[in-house]
């Protein structure tokens, strides 16, 4: 079967994020990767409900990267279509009509996870 879109993306973002956190060095940016990743962690509220947070997050904030990420991560953690779906639809309430493109994306993402799913 040829790469997808999905298959490319976690591609070039491990790519990416090795170049930048491996071969780099600018403490700042290091720290923020960070960051981001301890904010996922369980606290007050475990880390699949906070993937489904990031989740809507980007959806409203329109970053077609964001939603294949935490789609993934949401996947990852069990959530099933439905349980993605609702969370998409409060972002939409949340973020209006200008997020149906990236409601589309999201639709399109979950269908190549689960045929990736499929696929073994």
């Amino acid at each position: 079967m040829s790469e997808s879109r999905l298959d490319r993306f976690d591609d070039y973002r491990a790519r990416m994020n090795a170049r930048i956190l491996d071969e780099g060095d600018h403490l700042g940016i290091k720290r923020f990767f960070n960051l981001d990743t301890a904010a996922y962690r369980d606290g007050a509220l475990d880390g699949r409900t906070k993937e489904l947070l990031g989740l809507t997050a980007s959806a409203v904030l329109r970053c077609n990267d964001c939603i294949d990420y935490h789609l993934e991560q949401c996947a990852e953690a069990g959530y099933s279509d439905a349980e993605m779906m609702d969370a998409l639809n409060v972002a939409l309430v949340v973020g209006g009509s200008i997020v149906i493109p990236h409601l589309r994306h999201a639709v399109e993402t979950i269908d190549l996870l689960r045929a990736r799913d499929a696929e073994g």
